[in-house]
């Protein structure tokens, strides 16, 4: 019996070869589409709130440990991060921890700022368990009527300020920061360890 041999280069690239090249290509346009979405996304986000060079609004809220803790106690003394986050917000949840570790690495009792996690959760047990499974040491005031966010404008979580000794908002960031220990080491300047 003969055999019949197939010349398969004579014919050119093979089904399975030309399959691969197309699921590459759209693999590639697809990451590259998702991509852009997410840096327009992210600049749209990023975009500075309307309260900036305006006074910051007064207030006072219970936080985690029971004690009540106001703007107006720092102005004069030190500037004050205000961040808005929810524990169900994923990037608030991404963006904490860092947070954390800012103030950790950062702060001590001479310091010339003070940093305010205000929590927009209804239910103050998800802020405490939150809180507690991430360890996160710095204040963390409630805000479960949304008071503190609607005199903010807050229309999106995160959303990060700088009210400067004054009480005078310095500086704003609207959406997750992928800097934020850099931005706050700029506008706090505060030198890089």
């Amino acid at each position: 019996m003969a055999t019949v041999r197939k010349d398969t280069e004579a014919f050119g690239p093979s089904v399975t070869t030309i399959l691969v090249v197309v699921i590459l290509g759209a693999s590639t346009i697809l990451l590259t589409w998702r991509a852009k979405v997410l840096e327009a996304t992210l600049e749209r986000d990023s975009e500075s709130p309307a309260l900036i060079d305006k006074r910051a609004p007064d207030f006072a809220a219970s936080a985690l440990d029971g004690r009540i803790v106001s703007l107006a106690d720092f102005r004069g003394r030190q500037s004050v991060v205000v961040t808005f986050w929810a524990s169900w917000c994923l990037p608030c949840r991404m963006e904490l921890p860092t947070l954390a570790e800012f103030y950790r690495n950062n702060h001590s009792a001479s310091s010339n700022f003070e940093i305010l996690a205000v929590s927009i959760d209804e239910d103050p047990k998800s802020v405490r368990d939150f809180t507690a499974a991430q360890k996160l040491q710095l204040p963390v005031l409630l805000d479960p009527q949304r008071k503190i966010d609607d005199a903010y404008e807050v229309d999106t979580i995160p959303t990060t300020f700088i009210i400067d000794k004054d009480g005078k908002i310095a500086y704003g960031r609207v959406g997750y920061d992928m800097n934020l220990e850099y931005s706050l080491s700029r506008e706090l300047r505060i030198d890089e360890k």
